[in-house]
């Protein structure tokens, strides 16, 4: 039987970075004051998702994994829009979770980016790096605590279809931008193909 984990724990998932604990928040500030030289993917096929997270909170980090507070911090860097962050918080003792996101230009919310693992994300909701970097300093600072230094969108407050799955589009070239015209409501085929190999 595994054993619980007696303490808070902290990780993060950000490029070569120790994953077992927080960072110095000078290793990281460099990536969000400077990111044009500190490219958050110097691949153009690499990632450019990363994370923070904080588990075991308010005293739940003798407990099982779906009966503690955990709180975690994705950021989608890239050079065009600045940074994506969406902020979730399991609550494990109410079995409720929490999610809200950085609120950019709302007016671009029905506009993809598509990251580099694939994913499409709402233009709406990038912020600039400059912005971004308190947030994620203060996250680190407050011990997962929401951040206060930027707006938030709750998840909930969003519209329909804010987020769309990679892979229904229209027969062309796919664009790294897309818009709703962009977009097949279902897959090609019936999607069930691969079934019946």
């Amino acid at each position: 039987m595994a054993s619980l984990e007696k303490e808070v724990r902290k990780r993060i998932y950000f490029q070569d970075l120790d994953p077992d604990g927080w960072p110095e928040p000078g290793e990281l500030a460099p990536y969000f004051l400077a990111p044009a030289k500190n490219p958050w993917a110097p691949d153009p096929h690499g990632n450019d998702e990363f994370g923070l997270e904080i588990s075991g909170l308010y005293g739940t980090e003798g407990q099982p994994g779906i009966d503690r507070v955990t709180a975690r911090l994705t950021m989608i860097g890239t050079p065009d829009f600045g940074v994506f962050l969406y902020y979730r918080k399991w609550d494990g003792r109410t079995r409720q979770p929490f999610d809200c996101y950085s609120k950019g230009d709302m007016s671009r919310i029905k506009e993809w980016l598509r990251t580099l693992k694939g994913d499409l994300r709402p233009i709406g909701l990038f912020i600039s790096y400059a912005q971004a970097w308190p947030a994620v300093k203060e996250f680190m600072e407050r011990d997962g605590e929401l951040p206060t230094s930027i707006e938030w969108v709750d998840g909930k407050d969003l519209p329909p279809k804010t987020f769309r799955f990679p892979g229904f589009f229209k027969p062309g070239p796919e664009p790294r931008v897309l818009r709703d015209e962009d977009i097949n409501e279902q897959p090609p085929g019936d999607g069930f193909k691969f079934l019946r190999r």
